[in-house]
């Protein structure tokens, strides 16, 4: 990851933190992240779970959405 992403990595981590949309873990999973340009000049955090979502065990029995 090139300096400048891993600052604005850090930086957008310390204000997801602050803001309690994320919390510490010490999980031995964990998924790659990328950052996208936006058209206003800033970056896009974006993880890609798709490795993880394959592991994933699914609910046997799935809560019934409450529209059926």
């Amino acid at each position: 990851m090139a300096p400048v992403e891993l600052k604005e990595l850090k930086d957008q981590l310390q204000e997801l933190l602050e803001r309690g949309f994320i919390r510490p873990s010490v999980s031995p999973w964990g998924a790659p992240v990328l950052f996208v340009k936006k058209k206003n000049g800033s970056m896009r955090l974006c993880i890609d779970y798709r490795e993880l979502n394959k592991i994933t065990i699914r609910n046997r029995y799935p809560l019934p959405r409450i529209d059926d």
